[in-house]
């Protein structure tokens, strides 16, 4: 009995200690996050309140003032400058994943393993995420310039404000190919939609994610708990899972 009443009052102690953690996560961590979230939530009891999008729109979110306490960019510039300007916790700061480039049709068999594809005369609209905010979309800038493709390219892409609504464009037709993170197309669990070429990474700038600790989450031990986390083998393993290295 005694056992009994000292598990229910540790138990009581450490929901007490629970806390809510906002984070701003790049558009194409989305699903390796939300799983991630799942298992932070079962090893802490800490919840995450997740924001997605695209990763130049937070930065300037948090220069305005915005809550968020923890940051998983689309690259590592970001991060770095919220550090240079005060608004991060520099000792915090670690790369988390490296991203991978795909170009993608809903369409099976439209784009082949060697990206020819993409200077189809069948391909009308290229979507891709804003460069200028986007890490992903400034990759695929590359990519096409790599190839010699960007006069013939330009006055078909479709820019959209994130990776994730590059994927919803192509996703319902708008465009018949896109530039998106390969973790959107290749889901563990679900079977392949359409087809895909996995960009080589010497096409474009090394995508390197970096996570880090904003100020105002700066007493917030869930948030400095949530970065941790990010570095546990359960957490690395679903970002191996999603395509990422790491």
């Amino acid at each position: 009995m005694r056992h009994a009443v000292l598990l229910v009052l540790a138990l009581a102690a450490s929901l007490a200690q629970a806390a809510v953690v906002h984070v701003a996560v790049a558009a194409n961590f989305a699903g390796p996050m939300a799983k991630i979230g799942e298992g932070f939530a079962a090893a802490t009891g800490h919840t995450l309140k997740v924001s997605t999008g695209a990763t130049g729109k937070f930065y300037s979110q948090v220069l305005a003032g915005a809550p968020f306490e923890v940051l998983l960019a689309a690259d590592d510039e970001t991060p770095g400058k919220l550090v240079g300007s005060g608004h991060a916790v520099g000792s915090t700061r670690f790369t988390y994943a490296k991203g991978r480039l795909a170009l993608w049709s809903s369409q099976a068999g439209f784009v082949d393993e060697q990206g020819a594809a993409l200077g189809s005369d069948k391909v009308r609209h290229v979507a891709i995420a804003n460069p200028k905010i986007a890490p992903y979309g400034a990759a695929a800038m590359e990519v096409i310039r790599a190839r010699g493709l960007d006069v013939a390219l330009t006055p078909r892409l479709v820019t959209g404000e994130s990776i994730a609504q590059a994927y919803q464009f192509v996703a319902t037709g708008n465009a018949e190919v896109g530039f998106v993170a390969l973790s959107q197309v290749v889901v563990p669990g679900r079977p392949l939609v359409g087809s895909y070429w996995a960009v080589p990474a010497a096409l474009h700038s090394e995508i390197r994610q970096d996570a880090v600790l904003l100020k105002a989450g700066a007493d917030n031990p869930a948030a400095r708990a949530l970065l941790d986390y990010l570095k546990s083998e359960p957490a690395r393993k679903v970002i191996r899972e999603f395509g990422y290295g790491l």
